[in-house]
């Protein structure tokens, strides 16, 4: 049965959406904040519609959308397989424990001149950039979805005679999801971010070129605007990636607890 959809909850966020803009409105106008760092709301949203009627906007769009997803994909696949596979196998699990975590803290953006040396301003730089930092979402939560199965239910699927690629589809699979959908939650939003922030550091085609590009050419407001669009991206990519999440877990606890009677 359907249920109904309540918006009593999205009230406040909306009222505080309205209020927000309504400040950005007020603040310049009032003389409190230079208009030449700060437009109004109207300037931003007439901006933003000028934007919205330009193809090479739309294309800039897609060019970060496409490095955003292809970049996801990819940590994905590798994450999800290096995590079951390390994470089975104990003596994988502690030849490469000082390699991850060695690895892992290494910030995204300072591999920038590496991947502008390897592929230039084209779109490998940004792909270098999300897979990186995607992948350890992913890996670290695969490996702890693992490390969380019960060890009386993988001793008793042995006992039943289940093989290794049995048990990973019977017992740690189902344990590891969970914590797999936090990692793609989070890989999801990450992944965007780099995704800008390669193009507005490299240059590379999309909304943070574009940004940037606005910037020098003082080009204010709809500067504001494409930041703005960047915001309601990532806020898509993070509804998104929870109606996924309901999805994927209908069946566990921690999103049947969700419903509300």
């Amino acid at each position: 049965m359907n249920r109904p959809v309540r918006l009593g909850g999205a009230l406040p966020g909306l009222g505080g959406l309205a209020a927000f803009l309504a400040l950005v409105e007020l603040l310049p106008r009032s003389g409190a904040v230079s208009a030449d760092y700060l437009p109004p709301t109207g300037r931003i949203l007439r901006a933003l519609a000028t934007e919205l009627n330009d193809r090479a906007f739309w294309r800039d769009v897609g060019d970060t959308l496409a490095a955003w997803a292809l970049g996801l994909a990819i940590a994905l696949a590798l994450g999800i397989t290096a995590g079951v596979v390390i994470g089975v196998v104990p003596y994988l699990r502690e030849l490469t424990a000082s390699t991850v975590e060695f690895l892992r803290p290494i910030p995204s953006v300072a591999l920038i001149p590496l991947a502008v040396l390897l592929f230039g301003t084209d779109i490998g730089s940004t792909l270098l950039l999300v897979v990186y930092a995607s992948f350890w979402q992913v890996l670290i939560q695969v490996l702890y979805g693992v490390r969380d199965v019960d060890p009386v239910a993988d001793e008793t699927a042995r006992s039943y005679g289940l093989g290794t690629w049995a048990r990973v589809r019977h017992v740690v699979w189902p344990t590891a999801l969970p914590y797999l959908m936090t990692g793609v939650r989070l890989a999801a939003s990450v992944a965007l971010i780099l995704a800008v922030t390669a193009e507005l550091v490299i240059g590379a085609p999309g909304l943070g070129s574009r940004i940037a590009v606005a910037q020098t050419s003082e080009a204010v407001p709809t500067m504001y605007a494409l930041v703005t669009v960047t915001g309601l991206l990532g806020l898509l990519v993070n509804l998104g990636a929870r109606g996924v999440e309901r999805r994927a877990l209908a069946w566990h606890q921690s999103v049947r607890g969700e419903a509300v009677p």
